[in-house]
Formats: structure tokens, C-alpha cells, sequence
């Protein structure tokens, strides 16, 4: 009997493992990505709304995220996004420039370097989860560490910076659509955007995945897409900008 009893309550147990391994990515589930990023950039800044236009060069940058869904109602889902956007550029001035209480005269050579890198802290709500679609809206929390570097080629003793860190609050959303006729391949999109007085400030990326391993313990998925960053400000913390910043990417994506 006792046997009997202990047979059963295995039999039981190992049952109840089955839809527990089977259902652990809806208890909780983790991504973890990383992007290598071609991009280009284009634009003017100043301390004034007269901006200096400058050539900046095509870098090779990096993204890294990791993200933490559950099914907790009410509580909203995490992603932290690391974007690094730094770059360099030169300028041949048509007119005056002032950046930083110094004045830069006209045919002056100007070389810079540009540091926008900034971290996203995305807070979301699933609004659709399924095989063939998915959906996702909520508040991304943009901390922005920059540095604004300015050197007169002619001038060696002339050089201004300015550094400024922020806090940018931007609508988030994203959504992702699988292709039924290719299993693993899907097509997505997502951005953050921000409008407010005479400040723009957006970015967003759209591409193609392709799940190359899918079972109970891990999933893996290859990135190919394109992203930009635009960013106008007019005034914020004595900074004026239109800059923007684009290109293509390949990443690697981990879902456990």
C-alpha cells in the first residue's frame, strides 16, 4: 500500500512539472540583445539658433538591452536600452559661431566631437501577445549624457564644451507581426517620440527577425533593420540642435 501510495504521488508530481516547464516563459520571461550599429550622422548645434553645420563621420556603434516581461496585472513590463552615439566631424564656417561664450570668426576650420550616448528605461504594457502579432505601448524614460566638443584648427588656444544631462520623457510603443508562410521569420517596429513647444526629439527602428532556435530553454533570433535619432532642441540648457543620426543594424536577440 505504501508503495502504491508513493507511486502515485510521483506519477503526480512529475504530471504537474510538465505544464510548469512548458508555461515558465509566462511566469516570467527575460530578452537580452545587442546591436552593431553603421551610423551616419548630419546637423548643426550651437549656444545661439545661428547653429554651425558640420561633417561628422560614419562610426560603428553598439546597442544593448535587456528586458523582464511577467504577468503581474497592473505592473508594467521593463526593457533597458543602452545607445551609444558619439562621433566626430569638422566644419569650414560662412559665418560667425558662438558656442560656449566663445565667438568663432568666419573661414575659421572647426573639428568636434559629439557625444549624445543615452539610456532608455522603457516601461510597457502588452496590449497583444500572440503568435502572429504582438503589440506594445507605454513611457520610455530617456536619460540623455551628453558632450558637445568644439576646437578651432586655426587657432589652437580656441576650443569650448558643453556637457548636459537630462531626463527626456517619451511616448513608447512597438509592434511585431510574424510572417505564417516562413516559420521563425517576423517583421517588427518600435520608437519613443517626444513634442513639446519647440523641442522634436524621436527615434525609432523597423527590420526583420528570424528565430533560428526555438525550444523550452531558450529562444535565439537574428536582427537585421534600420534606426535614426533625431534630435531638436531649441534653447535646453543654453543648447540649440538639429541633429540626426541613422543607419543600419544587425543584432543578436536571447529570450530565456
Amino acid at each position: 500500500m505504501k508503495n502504491t501510495t508513493k507511486t502515485t504521488l510521483a506519477l503526480v508530481f512529475a504530471a504537474c512539472l510538465v505544464p510548469l516547464t512548458a508555461s515558465a516563459d509566462t511566469l516570467l520571461g527575460v530578452y537580452v540583445g545587442a546591436q552593431g550599429w553603421n551610423m551616419d550622422a548630419e546637423g548643426s548645434f550651437g549656444s545661439t539658433a545661428n547653429q554651425a553645420k558640420f561633417n561628422f563621420d560614419t562610426e560603428t556603434q553598439g546597442s544593448f538591452y535587456i528586458a523582464l516581461e511577467h504577468p503581474l496585472p497592473l505592473v508594467p513590463n521593463i526593457r533597458i536600452k543602452h545607445n551609444q552615439m558619439d562621433t566626430q566631424g569638422s566644419a569650414k564656417l560662412t559665418s560667425t559661431f558662438v558656442f560656449d561664450d566663445s565667438t568663432y570668426s568666419v573661414d575659421s576650420s572647426l573639428a568636434t566631437q559629439v557625444d549624445l550616448t543615452n539610456t532608455d528605461f522603457i516601461f510597457y504594457y502588452e496590449v497583444l501577445d500572440n503568435d502572429l502579432i504582438s503589440l506594445d505601448f507605454g513611457l520610455n524614460v530617456k536619460r540623455i549624457d551628453g558632450q558637445l566638443d568644439v576646437r578651432n584648427l586655426d587657432d589652437v588656444g580656441q576650443s569650448s564644451s558643453e556637457a548636459f544631462t537630462g531626463y527626456v520623457p517619451m511616448v513608447y510603443g512597438a509592434v511585431k507581426v510574424g510572417v505564417p508562410i516562413i516559420p521563425g521569420l517576423g517583421v517588427f517596429a518600435g520608437g519613443s517620440l517626444l513634442s513639446v513647444g519647440d523641442h522634436s526629439l524621436f527615434d525609432y527602428e523597423i527590420g526583420v527577425d528570424y528565430t533560428f532556435v526555438d525550444n523550452v530553454v531558450v529562444d535565439m533570433s537574428l536582427q537585421l533593420g534600420y534606426k535614426s535619432t533625431q534630435l531638436e532642441l531649441d534653447d535646453l540648457d543654453d543648447i540649440y540642435s538639429d541633429l540626426e543620426f541613422d543607419g543600419v543594424f544587425a543584432g543578436l536577440e536571447i529570450h530565456f
